[in-house]
């Protein structure tokens, strides 16, 4: 079993952090197939997603967002292809989020 932990920091809050990534899951459900449920706390949420072959979470808090995923033994040998897609996703995700921040 392959896995994949991304963390990226930001200065977003945890409110437009939220935002960023209840549309990281929608692309997820979309492209990638995966089913995605937010739990959402005080300080942080947390999206898990799941498909065939693979399963994570992502934490959302106010000054970054950490994920891990598992990958199972088909979609591992691809680790490094789907690593690279979920980074991407999210760095455009974040980058578009950071740059109408006010003060920008």
């Amino acid at each position: 079993m392959s896995e994949i932990r991304i963390r990226r920091q930001h200065s977003l809050g945890l409110e437009r952090a939220r935002q960023v990534a209840w549309d990281w899951a929608e692309q997820a459900e979309r492209s990638l197939d995966m089913a995605c449920t937010v739990l959402e706390g005080e300080t942080s949420d947390t999206v898990e997603f799941s498909r065939s072959g693979a399963h994570g979470r992502l934490i959302v808090a106010a000054d970054h967002f950490d994920l891990q995923a598992k990958l199972g033994f088909l979609l591992g040998v691809f680790s490094h292809r789907i690593e690279a897609e979920i980074e991407g996703n999210l760095d455009r995700l974040l980058g578009a989020a950071q740059s109408v921040l006010p003060g920008r």
